[in-house]
């Protein structure tokens, strides 16, 4: 039995199974760790991978490079990805706007390369970029193989890493961070609720990514912020949406009541623990009809997931949806032209202190 290492006393005891998994909770500010669990396992990031792809998209709209309405043009390789994803066809358009509110609340993995050859001129150029990035930032332990984190050897993260990565899009980019708190996204045909349940169901959740696949589990990288103080969490391979849900909401909790300035820089942290040599894969675990079944039965009458943590509400009003659809003119475009000038993203050379 392992347990959650708390920074600070008197924090509450977060449960966990022999084969525990990693999950971190940070102050933004601060960048001080309140508490950790297998922070240096690798695990495979599943579509937390898409922080990454909107890091580098922010960055070039802050620099200029581009704007909310460049265009992002549709190609044969995008529109091939599996899902999830918007079947969108090759050559169709939209701004760079939409495309970000579909990344980030549908998780779309067409879209995502989409922008990937928007801003690389070719997916490997995008992925060189991503890796180059995380090298920047400091995420020792994280390797990217594609823009959408689609499974593939090659492919992993940690739980530190992607905390790392949470507080520079937290501090960097406050005028995006609107992208993250979407309620959900409507293409004018069909609505999509954010992935995200903590978004209008816990007190001062604002968003960030959720993900899923086989080897890595249900994966979630939230943030909160409740008078003035703000925190990141983050929880790899839960066994159900409503079990990362919980398992994000009492971190989050957890961080906001715990002590101010509390706990070691998330930078001096000394890796630890198994598991920092090989990326864990609990396909096995997730994938298969027992563990099926028991999903399946944890959804209500209604078809909603049921959660249990305390410090959930049930939504009273109906998600407020934001546009993200194809710009006026392209469903019907020839296929193609599916090819849009390249940005260069200069990638900057100091690292960020913490």
């Amino acid at each position: 039995m392992t347990a959650l290492v708390a920074a600070s006393t008197g924090l509450m005891a977060i449960a966990t199974t022999a084969q525990a998994n990693p999950k971190m909770v940070v102050d933004v500010k601060s960048g001080k760790v309140i508490a950790h669990e297998e922070a240096f396992r690798k695990w495979y990031p599943a579509s937390l991978t898409k922080l990454m792809t909107a890091y580098i998209a922010f960055s070039a709209m802050k620099s200029g490079k581009i704007s909310p309405e460049t265009e992002v043009i549709v190609s044969k390789r995008a529109a091939d990805q599996p899902a999830s994803k918007m079947y969108f066809k090759p050559g169709q358009k939209l701004t760079m706007d939409s495309a970000l509110k579909l990344l980030l609340i549908k998780s779309a993995n067409d879209v995502a390369v989409a922008i990937a050859e928007r801003l690389g001129g070719t997916n490997e150029n995008f992925v060189a970029q991503m890796n180059a990035q995380a090298a920047r930032l400091g995420m020792s332990s994280t390797h990217f193989i594609n823009p959408n984190g689609l499974p593939g050897k090659g492919q992993y993260t940690t739980a530190r890493d992607l905390a790392v990565l949470a507080l520079i899009l937290k501090r960097e980019f406050p005028e995006y961070a609107g992208y993250f708190s979407l309620e959900g996204v409507t293409t004018g045909k069909k609505n999509y609720a954010n992935y995200n349940m903590l978004v209008g169901r816990f007190d001062g959740a604002d968003g960030m990514k959720t993900g899923f696949i086989c080897a890595s589990g249900f994966n979630q990288v939230s943030s909160a912020t409740r008078n003035g103080r703000s925190v990141i969490s983050v929880v790899l391979g839960a066994d159900s949406l409503g079990g990362r849900t919980d398992a994000s909401a009492d971190l989050l909790q957890m961080g906001l009541t715990s002590s101010s300035g509390a706990g070691t820089s998330i930078a001096s942290l000394a890796a630890y623990g198994p598991g920092q040599d090989v990326v864990t894969d609990i396909s096995a675990e997730i994938c298969n009809p027992k563990a099926q079944k028991v999903r399946s039965e944890g959804r209500d009458d209604a078809g909603r997931m049921i959660t249990h943590s305390p410090y959930i509400q049930e939504m009273t009003r109906p998600p407020q949806y934001s546009f993200a659809g194809l710009i006026p003119g392209s469903e019907t475009v020839a296929a193609n032209d599916t090819k849009g000038s390249a940005v260069n993203v200069p990638i900057p050379i100091p690292r960020p202190s913490f």
